[in-house]
């Protein structure tokens, strides 16, 4: 099966691909007498990712001076926020020392991703890297849970009120 969507159409009876580039499509996707599952695929807003984008950036606009070292960047804020609503990967490396991790936090923290977090808690180094919210990377249902939470998130560490970061219109 083929990691890309296919397009079918409904005709009451059965799937049909809704065009000889789509048959072509299934012709190299398929077995013909096979039984495969048909999971529906909606397509993701862009309007929607915009307004994320835009939202996130606004937020990063109003940002209090004494955050701007922790979130130098729209960007850097979106992957932090991210990670604090459960949107991320993690590694732990377990040290023998608590020094040894300490060298190895600072090295990964050298070396790693601009955007990740690293912590160091007695002798386990902790990294969380953001999920990627790329189409490829993020379906529409979850990219628009993350999309909520993390709004949420940015209004919180605003203090303002719930939906007004959504509600802004960005610069």
């Amino acid at each position: 099966m083929t990691a890309a969507p296919i397009m079918f159409q409904w005709d009451g009876e059965s799937m049909r691909p809704a065009s000889d580039f789509w048959a072509s499509r299934c012709d190299r996707s398929y077995v013909v007498g096979e039984t495969y599952k048909l999971v529906e695929h909606h397509d993701r807003s862009d309007n929607s990712h915009r307004h994320f984008f835009a939202s996130v950036k606004n937020a990063w606009d109003n940002l209090p001076d004494a955050l701007l070292d922790e979130y130098p960047s729209p960007e850097h804020l979106r992957k932090k926020a991210l990670v604090a609503c459960g949107y991320a990967d993690h590694r732990d490396h377990v040290c023998a020392s608590k020094q040894e991790a300490r060298k190895l936090r600072a090295f990964v923290k050298d070396t790693a991703d601009d955007y990740a977090i690293v912590e160091c808690r007695e002798n386990v180094v902790r990294v969380w890297t953001a999920k990627s919210q790329s189409v490829k990377a993020m379906g529409a249902k979850e990219f628009q849970e993350s999309k909520q939470k993390v709004l949420d998130w940015l209004d919180a560490l605003l203090g303002v009120e719930p939906g007004s970061t959504a509600r802004s219109e960005a610069a």
